[in-house]
C-alpha cells in the first residue's frame, strides 16, 4: 500500500502505557498511527487529520466513551470506531453497536485479536476509497464548493458537463438573472445552488421559494414584506424574501405557476431593485440576484397568456436546461454508484455489491422522477435487500409500454403531457399516490390537486 493510502489510526485511551504499547506495535506497518490520552488531544487530531479508524476506550475520564462515538459518527460519518473496555457489560456493547461502532474488544486482548478487527474494518474501509475514487472521478463540483452545498452532482456524460459549465458561467456573472429549465427530479435546485456558492454572492443568503406553495393572498406580503398593522394578523414589521436576499440568491422554483397579479411587481422589483413593504410607503433598496426553475414550456405559458412575456425576457438573462435521466444513461451506473455507497453507509451495509442486470434494467426505464427516482429506488432497494447482491428484483422497473418522441411530445398540450406523467406514475406505483408523487417529484398533497383537476380517478377494486 502506497504511503499516501495508509489507514490512519487514532488510539483514544486514558492509559498511556497502552497506548505507547499500540503505538509501538503499529509502527513499520501499513498503518499511521496516533495517539491521544484525553478527550482534547483526540479532538485536537481529529481536526488536522482524516482518521479513518478509531480505536476507543468506552470509559475515560469525565466523559462516556459511548457520548465520543455518538459525536465522532455524527461528525465523520464515515469513519470506523473499534470501542474497547475492561468491563464486559454487554448493555454497552449493544449500545456500541446501535451508535455505529464496528466492532468491539474487551481489555486485555491480543495483539492479533486487534490486528484481525482492523483488518476486518480494513476491507470496508479499502470498499470505501475505491467508491471514494470512483465517486470523485464523476463529480463534477470540487469538495470545497460540495461541503458548500451539502450535495452531490455527479455525471460523466457531454450533457450534463455542459450544464456544469453554463453553472460556472453564470457564477462568474452574480447580477444576471437565470433560469433553469428541466422536468422534475432533474436537480434544478442544486444547479441553483452551485451558481450561487460559486460566486461572490457565496457568503450571503441563498433563500428558495416554491412560487405554487404561497397562498395568493400571502404572496405580496411574503415577497416584499409588511408594515406593522397593514392587514389583519400583522402584528410585527416582516422582511420580505426581496430584503432578506439582500446581497445573496433569491430561488423561484416552479415560477411558471406564479399567479399574473404578482408577475408585474416582481418584473418592477428586478428591474429598479427596490421594493415597497405591504402598508408602507418608503422604498428600500435591495441587491439580490434571481434564480428562476420551472418544469413546464414557459413560451406555451405566455402564449396561453398565464405568464408575461416581459418577465421572461427578464429572469432568462442566461438560461440552462438540464437533460432528464433517459437522455443521458451513462449517467445512471455512477448515479447508482454513489447512491448505493451513501446509504449501504446509512444503513451499515458495506458489503453490498450490484448485478450487471441492475444496471442494464436501469438504462433501458425512462425515469419520469430523473435523478430524483433513482435515489429514492436505490435507498428502497438497500432497505429491503436480505443478503449482499442487489438484484434487478430490488428495483421494480418496467419496461416503457408507452414511447413519446420529440415531435409527438411537442403536438400535445401541457396538459396531455401532466395527465400523460401523473397516469404513467400511478401505474407503476400501483396507484399509491405517495410512491407516484416521490416518483414525479411532487407532494402529494399536489398530486392530489391534480388528479382532482383533470378528473383521474384510481379504481380501488385493483387496489
Amino acid at each position: 500500500m502506497a504511503g499516501q493510502d495508509k489507514i490512519k489510526i487514532l488510539i483514544l485511551d486514558d492509559e498511556k502505557q497502552f497506548t505507547e504499547e499500540l503505538i509501538g506495535f503499529f509502527q513499520g506497518s501499513e498503518y499511521d498511527a496516533y495517539e491521544a490520552n484525553s478527550e482534547t488531544e483526540g479532538k485536537l487530531i481529529l481536526q488536522n487529520h482524516e482518521i479513518d479508524l478509531m480505536i476507543l476506550d468506552v470509559r475515560l475520564p469525565g466523559v462516556n466513551g459511548l457520548d465520543i462515538l455518538k459525536e465522532v459518527k455524527a461528525h465523520y460519518p464515515v469513519m470506523e470506531v473499534i470501542i474497547i473496555s475492561a468491563h464486559g457489560d454487554m448493555d454497552t456493547v449493544i449500545k456500541a453497536m446501535r451508535l455505529g461502532a464496528f466492532d468491539y474488544l474487551r481489555k486485555p486482548f491480543r495483539y492479533v485479536d486487534i490486528q484481525i478487527a482492523i483488518e476486518r474494518t480494513q476491507k470496508y474501509l479499502q470498499m470505501q476509497r475505491r467508491l471514494k475514487r470512483i465517486e470523485e472521478r464523476n463529480s463534477l463540483i470540487s469538495k470545497s464548493l460540495e461541503e458548500k452545498i451539502d450535495r452531490q452532482f455527479i455525471g460523466i456524460s457531454a450533457q450534463i458537463k455542459e450544464v456544469f459549465e453554463l453553472a460556472m458561467t453564470a457564477a462568474d456573472y452574480p447580477d444576471s438573472n437565470v433560469l433553469i429549465t428541466g422536468e422534475s427530479g432533474t436537480g434544478k435546485e442544486n444547479i441553483a445552488r452551485i451558481i450561487h456558492y460559486a460566486s461572490k454572492r457565496k457568503d450571503n443568503a441563498f433563500f428558495t421559494v416554491n412560487s405554487s406553495a404561497i397562498t395568493e393572498s400571502l404572496l405580496e406580503s411574503e415577497f416584499f414584506g409588511h408594515k406593522k398593522g397593514s392587514f389583519t394578523g400583522a402584528v410585527n414589521d416582516k422582511l420580505g424574501f426581496f430584503e432578506v436576499c439582500n446581497g445573496g440568491t433569491l430561488f423561484l422554483d416552479e415560477i411558471a405557476d406564479m399567479p399574473l397579479t404578482l408577475q408585474s411587481k416582481i418584473l418592477r422589483a428586478a428591474e429598479e431593485k427596490v421594493i415597497t413593504r405591504v402598508g408602507d410607503t418608503r422604498q428600500i433598496r435591495t441587491d439580490f440576484r434571481i434564480i428562476s426553475a420551472s418544469n413546464h414550456n414557459i413560451r406555451k405559458q405566455v402564449e396561453k397568456k398565464k405568464f408575461r412575456l416581459d418577465l421572461l425576457h427578464r429572469l432568462n438573462t442566461l438560461h440552462i436546461h438540464i437533460p432528464p435521466l433517459r437522455e443521458r444513461p451513462e449517467d445512471i451506473k455512477p448515479l447508482l454508484t454513489y447512491f448505493i455507497d451513501f446509504y449501504a453507509t446509512k444503513f451499515n451495509k458495506p458489503k453490498l455489491h450490484v448485478s450487471r442486470e441492475v444496471i442494464d434494467g436501469l438504462q433501458n426505464y425512462d425515469f419520469p422522477g430523473n435523478v430524483r427516482e433513482l435515489r429514492n429506488m436505490t435507498e428502497r432497494a438497500i432497505i429491503l435487500c436480505k443478503g449482499n447482491l442487489l438484484g434487478i428484483n430490488n428495483f421494480p422497473v418496467q419496461q416503457q409500454t408507452i414511447s413519446l418522441t420529440e415531435s409527438e411530445m411537442e403536438s400535445v398540450d401541457l396538459k396531455m403531457n401532466e395527465i400523460y406523467l401523473i397516469r404513467k406514475a400511478l401505474d407503476r406505483s400501483g396507484n399509491n399516490q405517495q410512491a407516484a408523487a416521490d416518483a414525479l417529484g411532487i407532494h402529494r398533497d399536489a398530486l392530489s390537486r391534480k388528479m382532482k383537476k383533470y378528473g383521474i380517478r384510481i379504481d380501488r377494486s385493483e387496489l
